[in-house]
């Protein structure tokens, strides 16, 4: 007798695409036109403001590390407490990072089991840094040039120059995310053409699947 082959479960064969950029690159808004072509997206950074306030056990050891101010009054996490906090100790941020990021992990690897499509996008600044990549079937960096992010930046944030600067500055470099990334999508031309740009790179990652 011949056994049947079991149905795959939800996830099982799913490809994880990973999609970034540096600040001000336009990651967010290609993710939401892959979104708006019916692929599942998965905000990281969404989904960690989400996490550190909803995970008990996270809760706890976010407060042990930084103490009780990281929440606030009304029992939510104080994001700008924290970044004051962790922008100038890079020691200090890994060791929050190592909190956050498992966790995050974790509710990431739970949505995609729950997805049917043969195609699911994570959205994470720091998909080469964490190495999260390693974990995807192909990657996409959004990219655009120096001064163009910065303007977006301050614009979008009412930041300065210099604020925004600071912050490139402790990013990964542009040139080495380039040469790491399966595909680049380049946003220095307009909202139209970076919408046919995601369109491109859409349509070559269901030719090679």
């Amino acid at each position: 007798m011949i056994e049947e082959e079991a149905e795959p479960e939800p996830g099982e064969k799913t490809k994880i695409i990973g999609v970034t950029g540096g600040i001000g690159s336009g990651k967010s808004t290609v993710s939401k036109f892959i979104e708006e072509a019916g692929f599942p997206v998965y905000y990281s950074d969404v989904r960690a403001k989400t996490i550190v306030n909803e995970d008990a056990q996270l809760r706890g050891k976010i407060t042990e590390l930084l103490g009780e101010k990281a929440y606030n009054q009304e029992g939510l996490y104080d994001r700008k407490f924290v970044a004051n906090l962790v922008f100038n100790d890079p020691d200090l941020l890994l060791k929050l990072n190592s909190l956050i990021h498992p966790a995050v992990k974790l509710n990431f690897e739970n949505w995609v089991k729950q997805q049917s499509k043969n195609l699911v996008f994570k959205e994470t600044a720091l998909l080469f840094e964490l190495k999260l990549n390693e974990d995807c079937f192909k990657s996409i960096l959004v990219t655009a040039d120096d001064n163009c992010r910065l303007k977006r930046v301050m614009d979008r944030d009412n930041k300065t120059y210099r604020e925004v600067e600071s912050i490139m500055l402790r990013q990964m470099p542009e040139k080495d995310k380039v040469k790491m990334a399966a595909f680049v999508i380049f946003n220095n031309d307009g909202f139209e053409e970076l919408q046919r740009e995601t369109e491109k790179v859409l349509t070559e990652l269901q030719a090679i699947l």
